[in-house]
């Protein structure tokens, strides 16, 4: 792997593809023993854009009945979190009376995170699960349980696999960190 250039920012090889795949399927695991027995399927959530090839590559290993829904929120301007989380796409299926498996790239504060699970209760969903592939525990502040972990890491800023910086760097199939 060799450094890439994305819009004015240097990133270098951080984590390969062989190790997200270790953790995803780590998380398949954990998720087809809790759902081997259900008898109603569980939706699993894409959060968008940044889950996508997770949740793709997650879905792939799961072995139990499922729908696949979606929504997009944004926090992010530039390499920061603006604090504020919107959604710009809304669900593209009701929720209420079902089990809501949210699928995130990424948890760093916890905020987003909180903020979501929070609106899918609202919105009468019977129980939600979050699985996140990356999470960064230097930062996470929520009092939110996060249900399946693919992979801690330092609070550094990260590009591929569905990671962006500005909409560029998703396509990767590793992940990039920042080369400062």
């Amino acid at each position: 792997m060799e450094k890439i250039l994305l819009h004015d920012k240097t990133f270098r090889p951080f984590i390969s593809y062989s190790r997200l795949e270790q953790a995803i399927d780590g998380i398949a695991a954990k998720l087809n023993e809790d759902f081997k027995d259900a008898t109603d399927p569980p939706q699993l959530l894409c959060v968008l854009n940044g889950a996508v090839m997770f949740t793709a590559e997650l879905m792939k290993r799961l072995s139990f009945p499922l729908e696949l829904i979606s929504l997009k929120l944004s926090s992010y301007q530039g390499t920061k979190s603006s604090g504020k989380v919107l959604e710009v796409m809304g669900l593209t299926a009701p929720v209420e009376g079902k089990t809501v498996i949210i699928c995130e790239d990424i948890v760093d504060t916890g905020g987003t995170i909180a903020a979501l699970k929070h609106m899918l209760q609202e919105k009468g969903a019977k129980d939600v699960r979050i699985c996140t592939m990356l999470l960064k525990p230097d930062v996470f502040k929520a009092r939110t349980h996060l249900d399946y972990v693919g992979m801690e890491i330092p609070n550094a800023f990260i590009v591929g696999f569905g990671l962006d910086y500005d909409e560029l760097g998703r396509n990767y199939k590793d992940i990039y960190v920042l080369d400062e």
